[in-house]
Parts: C-alpha cells; structure tokens; sequence
C-alpha cells in the first residue's frame, strides 16, 4: 500500500495528474499497478485523507491539490486535533498519576498488555484509543474523558493512518508502557513528561509523512542506480 500511495502522490504532486483531473479508474489502476483492489483503496484513501483528492459517488477521485497541507481525521483536521490533545491530554496524565485508583492501573496494564502482542492492525487502533479514555478515566474528571470520547473516532483514524504509513506500532507501545509506568508511580510530572513525548512523537511521524516525496518519474531507461 505504501508504494502504491507513494507512486499515486508523487505522480499529483509531480503535475502528472493537475488539480481537476480524474484519476483512472480502480480496475485501470490495479491493471497498471498490478495490485489488488484492497490494496489500492487503502492508498485511495490515504490520498483524500492527506487531502490531495476528492471521491465522488457514481464519479470517480478527482485530484484536489497537489501538496499536502494537513490532513484531515474524520470532522477534524490533524493540527487542530493535536493542538487539543497537548491541551487535554498532558494534564490529564498529570492528574491521573495522582489519583488513579488500583482498578484503573489494572485495567491499564491488561490493556498495555494485549496491545503489546497483537498483531492485527484494526485490532491495535480499536485498543490504542481504549487506552486514551482509561488514562482520562483515571484522572476522575468525567469531562476529561467526555472530551477523548467526542474525538475518539479522529483518533482512531489518525492511530491507523500513522501505523499504516509511520510504521508506529511498536513505538507507540514503549510509548504507552511509560505513561502506565508513571501512572503506577504516581509521579505527575513524569506522567505528563510521558504523555508530552508520545504526543511529540505523534507530530514528528505525521510531519514526515506530509513531507513531499519529491520523486521524479521513471525514465526509458529505468531508475538511476
């Protein structure tokens, strides 16, 4: 899937296809790409999440721009959902370390837990935004995890895109084992020092994907060695 968005993106922002134009249909690219049509929808919709393309019903995708400006996760766009997540989130690690109670560490550590030996994609991001709204949870405020739960589906949707294309998976649970670690110590600025990298994190990955691939088209003669 990685290739087959990295090739349609460079091909949009290269000019192949200008803002306007209608990219081939799905059979003509699985044709020509020689992938199957899962594959190519994952990166289709990559594309419109990066905000390149449009898809229209009965229509077919229409290219829309040609850079990447900031991507949008369901009803949010990613530099506002992260400007609240900084707001949000890292002072409720704060408060979760110190009044989290031994049911809200258990159930963090079991979920920390299956998180670390599941390999199932859809199964991962359904539980990294489980494990948001326990350490809201935790932290005893019903507004903090009322606020995680109305952007829990852009959450998720930004979960699956930076794992699909960041490869963040197995980062993000170190990441997650250290704010459970200081929630067990009850340490709150370790706690928010631990939200603040996950989140940083989460920007450094998401920056580097909109970075422009800056790929030339392939020649007659081939790729350069």
């Amino acid at each position: 899937m990685e290739a087959v968005l990295g090739h349609l993106r460079g091909a949009i922002e290269r000019g192949d296809y200008a803002i306007g134009d209608k990219l081939p249909s799905e059979a003509e690219l699985c044709r020509t790409l020689e992938v199957s049509r899962p594959v190519l929808r994952e990166a289709l919709r990559a594309l419109q999440t990066m905000g390149l393309t449009v898809s229209r019903t009965g229509k077919g995708t229409f290219v829309v721009a040609d850079a990447v400006e900031d991507p949008t996760f369901g009803d949010y766009a990613a530099s506002d959902l992260l400007e609240v997540r900084r707001h949000v989130e890292i002072p409720v690690a704060g408060y979760a370390a110190r009044r989290r109670t031994a049911e809200n560490l258990d159930h963090l550590a079991h979920l920390l837990d299956r998180m670390e030996q599941e390999t199932d994609t859809t199964a991962w991001v359904a539980m990294d935004t489980v494990f948001h709204l326990a350490v809201a949870e935790a932290a005893q405020n019903p507004v903090f995890r009322r606020v995680i739960e109305e952007i829990r589906d852009a959450l998720a949707r930004q979960s699956a895109f930076l794992n699909e294309l960041g490869g963040r998976r197995e980062q993000s649970n170190r990441e997650h084992r250290a704010i459970v670690e200081a929630l067990i110590d009850g340490t709150e600025h370790d706690a928010v020092q631990a939200m603040t990298h996950h989140l940083d994190r989460v920007e450094t990955t998401l920056t580097d994907i909109m970075r422009p691939t800056r790929t030339d088209a392939p020649t007659e003669d081939g790729p350069e060695a």
